[in-house]
């Protein structure tokens, strides 16, 4: 039987649109895709909380998916506006029902909050384009979401916030010089859920299409000297996604196999996949 998974966009609807008109697709239709290259056999349905009226599953269509699965976001989740507040709701629903769920970025976030954990402004800013030496923590070298990961990694990522407060039952599982939070398992009201910080979905091809609509911010912050010098580092990466054999590109960036190699860089979505979704469909008796 087919796996089933519930893909919840992060986004409002403006932000959907301007994200497909950059890059083809929505972080959604782009995560689904993802999931169904590593599991072929995987059928994804698309929920938008954000919106006012959105038709959500109930309790009993929770439990009918074998995974759920939640985007990044360009909201800030201490601003509890509503379409953040029917998020923080669906989640604590996602963890009633005990179906495996995972979250990149805003869905570790929600995650946190919704288990009655916290996320403030990183004081040190802005971690954009790759995060540098994720190291996992003594339970995360043995723990299955990062099972195949080195010793210290690197990944894409853009966000601003991190996890400030840890929820009650929470193990951290990676952390790095900028966020002590890079990857944890949190356990509420009977469910389990696995997060990064980062972005193991992100080519360097979607990443690039963000931080080309963010130049301004990379020269605002400091990442950049100049609007053109932001816009041709994120055309680096486009064509390092091209061109994965562009070595002088990789090397100028400092860029490895483990963001370069789709199978290295999906590491935790599969090891999702394979340890909790398929172990659990047939624990549930779904096989």
């Amino acid at each position: 039987m087919a796996l089933r998974f519930l893909v919840v966009e992060g986004n409002t609807r403006g932000a959907r649109q301007a994200h497909r008109e950059a890059y083809g697709k929505t972080l959604s239709e782009s995560y689904a895709e993802v999931i169904q290259a590593i599991a072929q056999d995987a059928v994804c349905d698309i929920a938008f909380p954000t919106d006012e009226g959105a038709n959500l599953p109930d309790a009993a269509g929770l439990e009918s998916y074998d995974g759920i699965v939640l985007t990044g976001s360009h909201l800030n989740i201490y601003d509890r506006t509503p379409e953040i507040l029917r998020q923080i709701d669906l989640m604590r629903a996602i963890y009633a029902s005990r179906t495996p769920s995972f979250g990149s970025c805003w869905g570790l976030q929600v995650a946190a909050v919704a288990a009655d954990g916290d996320v403030r402004q990183n004081p040190l800013g802005r971690e954009v384009g790759i995060a540098r030496r994720l190291t996992p923590t003594e339970a995360g070298r043995t723990h299955p979401l990062l099972d195949g990961r080195p010793a210290a990694y690197d990944a894409p990522a853009i966000h601003l916030d991190m996890v400030t407060a840890l929820p009650g039952d929470c193990t951290v599982l990676a952390s790095n010089a900028v966020s002590p939070v890079q990857a944890a398992e949190i356990r509420q009201d009977g469910g389990t859920f696995w997060g990064v910080q980062y972005h193991p979905e992100f080519s360097l091809g979607e990443l690039a299409a963000i931080l080309s609509r963010r130049a301004d911010i990379l020269v605002r912050e400091g990442f950049c000297r100049t609007q053109a010098e932001a816009l041709a580092y994120a055309e680096d990466l486009a064509a390092l996604d091209r061109d994965p054999a562009r070595f002088d590109l990789a090397w100028r960036h400092g860029i490895d196999a483990e963001v370069l190699e789709p199978a290295r860089r999906t590491r935790e979505i599969r090891n999702f996949i394979e340890h909790r979704v398929r172990t659990e469909k047939s624990a549930r008796g779904r096989a």
